[in-house]
């Protein structure tokens, strides 16, 4: 049970840390990526519909991509470009992002009698590791999106920590003069970031359809993306902790899961372990009492003459 409980932890972890560490890097930039929600649903469905209609996983993850990439290069158009509110900008673009969704899941499928399904990613072995005991079967018996984060969160860690492109992310987040004074355009760093997000929170989307349940529905995130956007405020905006969060918000869901799945046989209704990883990012979120917080985040530059 509990090597079971820690291996689906690790697979619930999985989009919310694509998305915790896109949001990293935006927020150290300056931008609230506070469209992640609708960037994870437009994941989700363009992922589920590339893959449906042409029966390959691999074409429907790129569709989740150009999904997430367009919708947050419209948000960076909107908010660096025209220099509008983020917050009010991402809400318009994550109801927008519902709409989206409904209407050409209508207008491509009609109203089936059944739901439609594909075959999601499958858990690939890796061999000799996926043999040790525990620990193989909790980190090498998954899909190939979660061993791809075992490269990413390093990458991840060194880029922001350890380059000069790191330190210029940082920087437009904390003194966006000084860069903009070194040469470096301040508007290009931050669409950029923007850009990134969309394409990790593209990918985070597509694991709820393609990687986990292989089908689509209107609910299918249910507010997972407003999750990995507290998740990059309570892990102080570092991968790392992002990384911790993440495994705790996996493991609360990983624990819901498990405990709807006895039925009736649990002392607790179902409808609390079903809300357990929302209650936790309050409770987490109000006991928390220091912020790291980057001195420019969420303010538009403009760019003195």
């Amino acid at each position: 049970m509990i090597v079971g409980l820690l291996s689906r932890a690790v697979l619930m972890s999985t989009p919310l840390l694509y998305g915790s560490i896109a949001e990293v890097y935006a927020e150290r930039s300056g931008m609230m990526v506070t469209a992640i929600e609708g960037i994870f649903l437009i994941g989700a469905w363009a992922g589920f519909t590339g893959s449906y209609l042409t029966g390959s996983l691999l074409i429907g993850l790129i569709w989740a991509i150009l999904g997430g990439l367009l919708l947050s290069a419209l948000y960076g158009w909107i908010t660096v470009f025209l220099r509008q509110h983020q917050v009010v900008t991402g809400t318009a673009l994550n109801i927008l992002a519902v709409g989206i969704c409904a209407f050409f899941q209508r207008v491509i499928f009609g109203v089936p009698t059944t739901p439609l399904t594909i075959k999601p990613l499958p858990q690939l072995a890796v061999p000799l590791l996926a043999d040790i005991p525990w620990i193989g079967t909790i980190l090498f018996r998954q899909n190939i999106l979660t061993y791809a984060l075992y490269l990413l969160l390093p990458v991840s860690i060194f880029i922001l920590y350890r380059t000069s492109l790191g330190l210029t992310i940082r920087s437009t987040g904390e003194n966006p003069e000084a860069v903009d004074v070194a040469g470096i355009s301040v508007v290009k760093v931050r669409f950029l970031t923007v850009l990134l997000a969309g394409i990790m929170g593209g990918i985070a989307g597509s694991f709820y359809s393609i990687g986990y349940l292989g089908m689509f529905a209107d609910n299918i995130i249910g507010g997972r993306g407003w999750i990995a956007f507290a998740i990059c405020f309570l892990g102080n905006w570092n991968p790392k902790g992002a990384l911790i969060g993440t495994v705790v918000f996996g493991l609360a869901e990983a624990l819901a899961i498990y405990m709807q799945s006895l039925g009736g046989q649990s002392f607790f209704p179902n409808e609390l372990f079903i809300a357990l990883p929302y209650l936790l990012t309050i409770i987490l979120t109000i006991s928390r009492r220091s912020y790291n917080v980057p001195a420019k985040l969420g303010e538009p530059y403009v760019k003195e003459n």
